[in-house]
């Protein structure tokens, strides 16, 4: 297993996490027995960096986690987040990084998840009307507390990392990052790096994209998220194609799989990285799992770099 360390403050986990999202909305059916399965499976290889958010299910992702969790919390390095708020009946109700919303936000997920710690807090999205200060001061008193052991951001800019690090240490940004999405390589990985913070990435196959099995929307159940998304139409998945037959390619030679060339890729950009891949196949997980023990070469990487670089994704992330 590659260990990756995240921040000063040392949280160590695996370089493959598991991102748990789709185990309970945004991705077509799920069923809670199986999506317990493959959590015991991923304890069982030693996939415990565990990934899921209030704002998932809504709410019911926690829930699952927290079934799962019992009687080995130890086991687990758990990280979760607030600040994109949701009704219970799944309505979009904004974004919030008020200090009260924070402690609220943190007790209700303690709840959920049956545990009285959580090892990664992360603020989902910043606030825009609340500085970054104030939301991460909010969560250094729940450290304090005793309730939260490390500090996370998602999708934050390189100054609201800089200036939340200032506040209290930041151990890990966790941002989209992927063959088909680079943006953070422009401002963000150096900031992240230049403070001495762990990178997360999310979404690393390009929401299943990169491996290759979605070559039109039919290949989507109803009801799934990405069929709404702008690069899911069926003309960006035709354009799109290009880059997944070039991992493709790369995959052939060194006889992996297209999922372990594009994973292979992210942490390949530096020892500071890890990421989160989602599944609910046991196959998957075991492969997503095993990419740890392949690397890329120096003419792989380049060759990747360089096709990703000049190719045009169609579509934005959202």
């Amino acid at each position: 297993m590659k260990i990756v360390t995240l921040g000063q403050q040392g949280l160590k986990v695996p370089a493959v996490g598991l991102g748990c999202m789709g185990m309970s909305e945004f991705y077509g059916k799920s069923d809670d027995t199986n999506s317990l399965k493959i959590l015991d499976e991923a304890l069982a290889i030693g996939c415990n960096f565990w990934d899921t958010a209030d704002m998932y299910g809504p709410f019911a992702n926690e829930e699952l986690l927290g079934k799962a969790l019992a009687n080995r919390r130890e086991k687990v390095i758990l990280a979760t987040k607030f600040g994109v708020k949701r009704g219970q009946d799944g309505a979009w109700l904004g974004i919030s990084g008020a200090p009260e919303y924070v402690r609220a936000c943190c007790d209700a997920s303690l709840k959920r998840l049956n545990t009285d710690y959580i090892d990664l807090y992360y603020q989902h999205r910043p606030d825009p009307e609340v500085p970054i200060e104030e939301t991460v001061g909010a969560m250094a008193d729940l450290v304090q507390a005793g309730k939260i052991r490390y500090l996370g951001l998602s999708e934050a800019s390189a100054e609201d990392l800089e200036k939340a690090h200032h506040t209290h240490p930041i151990s890990a940004l966790q941002t989209e990052f992927s063959l088909w999405s680079r943006d953070v390589e422009e401002s963000i990985l150096p900031k992240a790096r230049e403070l001495g913070i762990g990178f997360v990435a999310y979404s690393p196959l390009g929401r299943g994209f990169l491996t290759g099995a979605i070559k039109q929307r039919d290949d989507l159940e109803q009801g799934d998220w990405r069929l709404s998304n702008p690069r899911f139409s069926q003309e960006a998945i035709a354009n799109n194609q290009k880059l997944v037959e070039k991992v493709k390619e790369i995959a052939t030679e060194k006889e992996i799989t297209p999922s372990q060339v594009a994973l292979a890729w992210v942490l390949a950009k530096g020892d500071y990285i890890a990421v989160i891949p989602g599944t609910r196949h046991s196959k998957f997980l075991h492969l997503n799992w095993a990419t740890q023990v392949h690397t890329l070469s120096k003419k792989e990487k380049t060759e990747l770099d360089a096709f990703a670089q000049d190719f045009k994704v169609m579509g934005e992330r959202y």
